[in-house]
């Protein structure tokens, strides 16, 4: 019950920076107008695979996500410098209420993004004549959750352990990277050689790679993987600075 308390005043907190709808909702939409328009403009020998609906609205889809880290590990750092911290160890409250607090309402954020990206991605692919069907929408929707959990352990890592200056940065680099060698935009799988091998060593090019094609593939199981591991990582972080912070 605490930590569903903690969750509530966590959740207010985030979406009362504007800039959580423009980049947690509003970047991923403009993203798919913009880019089903770019490959829509192009002519037929030249359009991008990587563009059309069924691997471009998973893509951003996933690529949004990463956004939730951003305003997770702020949120987290943010709190632990201020007196919220010591309020919340003279209360009743344990370690497992405050790692609850923070994944509920990025988990919910998760969600609601995630339908809405593929909401807008179906619409626009029926708009411009091309092919995005329900059970790939749905398909694609569930396969994200382990991919929600990695941001969202991710977010609660860096904001335990970097300060509100230093995560955003961190972040951003993560970003950038889930952007590029995740696949989201551009076709990592035929430029091959190193860049391949290194992809395929990251949790993001999985997470793509699974949002994009149906069935439990091998993409899926790793994303899993990739999931438990960083958010057990996550809880061990926490609950060891909240040991040594109430001691």
């Amino acid at each position: 019950m605490r930590g569903i308390v903690f969750a509530k005043r966590t959740a207010k907190e985030i979406l009362r920076d504007p800039l959580s709808y423009i980049f947690c909702l509003g970047f991923p939409v403009v993203m798919l107008f913009i880019m089903t328009l770019l490959n829509n403009s192009l002519p037929k020998q030249a359009a991008m695979s990587i563009f059309e609906p069924k691997n471009l609205v998973p893509g951003i889809a996933y690529f949004g996500l990463s956004f939730v880290m951003i305003f997770i590990s702020i949120q987290l750092a943010s709190d632990r410098t201020t007196s919220l911290l010591m309020r919340m160890h003279a209360s009743p409250m344990e370690a497992k209420d405050y790692i609850l607090g923070y994944t509920l309402p990025a988990l919910l954020i998760s969600v609601l993004q995630v339908c809405v990206t593929f909401a807008i991605g179906f619409s626009l692919a029926a708009a411009s004549g091309k092919t995005l069907t329900v059970e790939s929408v749905l398909i694609g929707a569930v396969k994200l959750i382990p991919s929600m959990l990695i941001f969202i352990s991710l977010g609660l890592i860096i904001g335990s352990v970097f300060n509100e200056k230093a995560a955003p940065g961190l972040c951003s680099i993560i970003v950038t990277i889930c952007g590029m060698l995740g696949g989201v935009w551009m076709p990592v799988d035929t430029l091959g050689g190193p860049l391949l091998k290194v992809s395929r060593c990251l949790p993001f090019y999985h997470g793509v790679y699974a949002a994009r094609h149906a069935g439990f593939d091998t993409s899926l199981m790793i994303s899993i993987g990739f999931a438990v591991v960083f958010y057990v990582l996550s809880v061990v972080i926490i609950g060891v600075k909240w040991k040594k912070d109430v001691a």
